[in-house]
C-alpha cells in the first residue's frame, strides 16, 4: 500500500508541475485557446481527483475511519491530525470542485476558472 501512496504522490506532483508550467500568460491563453482550456481543466480535475484518492488511501493505510464522501476523506485527515485541521477543512472544498468539473462542465464559467 505504501508503494501505491508514493506513486499517487508522484502523480500529483507531476500534475501540479504541469499546472505550474501553464501559469505564464494563463488568462489570455485560456480565453483564446479552446485546447488550452481543455488541458487546464483536465489537469485541474486530475489534481483534485488524485488528492481525493490519496486522502482515501492514507485513511485506509492508517486504519482510520472510512469516509462517506470525497469531502469527508480530506476533512478526516485533519480530524486525525494527519494534516493540519484548518488546511484540511479549507482544502476539502476541492471535492466539490472535482465534482463540478466531472459532472457540470457544460455550466463552467471560464472567466471564473
Amino acid at each position: 500500500m505504501l508503494h501505491r501512496i508514493e506513486s499517487k504522490i508522484k502523480s500529483l506532483e507531476e500534475t501540479v508541475a504541469l499546472l505550474d508550467s501553464m501559469k505564464p500568460d494563463c488568462l489570455s491563453k485560456f480565453n483564446e485557446d479552446k485546447i488550452y482550456q481543455g488541458a487546464l481543466l483536465h489537469y485541474l480535475y486530475l489534481a483534485a481527483d488524485t488528492s481525493i484518492a490519496l486522502a482515501e488511501m492514507v485513511l485506509k493505510f492508517k486504519n482510520l475511519r472510512r469516509s462517506n464522501s470525497y469531502y469527508e476523506s480530506i476533512d478526516l485527515l485533519g480530524e486525525y491530525s494527519v494534516i493540519p485541521a484548518e488546511f484540511a477543512y479549507d482544502f476539502a472544498k476541492i471535492a466539490s470542485f472535482r465534482n463540478f468539473l466531472a459532472h457540470h462542465y457544460e455550466r463552467i464559467d471560464y472567466r471564473e476558472i
